[in-house]
């Protein structure tokens, strides 16, 4: 299993800057978001091929990139894909297929499909692969949806990204070992972090309310040490890409990431003796 960091956490900072900070906190590589406001934004892709390069000169991997693109009529899509196989950046997350209830599930599913039967034939011809991750508000936030998505097709096409605090703290909970069961035959990424729920206030009508929020990796409510030696024994190799979402000042959300990584890598090191 290889570690890279999910870029957001940095903002709008430039590669100069996160690439150093990254390989200081000890990562294999990067997870480099492309956003607009952020380090590298869809319509500056063609930065893209030597970001990576001067990424790469610091012995960081930049296996993958993260972008909002679902559907590829929208979306710069061809520059980005071809800006990403030209650097090497293998697989690229896409975006949300999004449920509020303001449209039938049976539609918004329907043109999903529509969407990734397109960027699957545009992504096979540069040669990159996709993924789904799982996501609070989609209908893609559990194993057992994000599989109706990617039945039939090929694993090496489009791949399944689970998230386990995503699915603690939004909606899409399920036992994590039936998440893992379902996606295995996808599995290219999980993403890792932390998180739970709380007690608050009492509303007017007597109703407890409840929020959550982000923790460190030994913190919250997603059994990481299981989960991780559960992908251990079963020969899972693909990317663990941290996101470090802590409402915190720069550089303590720079401390709490060093210390998520050395709990994960403790986690692996425990599982194999």
């Amino acid at each position: 299993m290889r570690t890279v960091l999910f870029t957001k956490l940095f903002g709008s900072r430039g590669l100069d800057e996160i690439g150093p900070a990254v390989a200081d906190l000890g990562f294999d590589g990067v997870d480099l978001l492309i956003r607009p406001g952020f380090s590298v934004t869809p319509d500056e892709a063609d930065r893209l091929p030597g970001a990576v390069a001067d990424l790469r000169a610091l012995g960081l991997d930049v296996p993958m990139a993260t972008t909002d693109l679902t559907d590829p009529a929208n979306f710069p899509t061809a520059k980005v894909f071809g800006a990403c196989a030209d650097a090497g950046v293998g697989l690229i997350r896409l975006g949300y297929w999004n449920y509020d209830g303001s449209r039938p599930y049976d539609e918004i599913r329907d043109q999903a499909r529509r969407d990734l039967d397109e960027l699957e034939r545009l992504a096979g011809s540069y040669g990159i692969g996709l993924a789904i991750q799982l996501h609070g508000g989609t209908i893609h936030s559990s194993g057992a949806l994000a599989r109706v998505l990617l039945e039939g097709r090929d694993p090496a096409a489009v791949s399944a990204y689970p998230d386990p605090g995503n699915q603690v703290v939004q909606d899409g909970r399920e036992d994590w070992r039936l998440t893992f069961d379902l996606l295995r035959p996808w599995l290219s990424c999980v993403g890792v972090k932390n998180g739970g729920w709380f007690a608050g206030s009492t509303q007017e009508s007597g109703e407890r309310a409840w929020q959550s929020d982000w923790l460190g990796l030994a913190d919250g409510m997603v059994p990481w040490p299981g989960i991780l030696d559960h992908l251990r024994t079963t020969g899972f190799g693909g990317l663990l890409s941290f996101h470090s979402h802590y409402e915190l000042p720069y550089e303590q959300v720079l401390d709490q990431t060093r210390t998520d990584l050395r709990f994960v890598r403790r986690c692996l090191e425990h599982a194999s003796a």
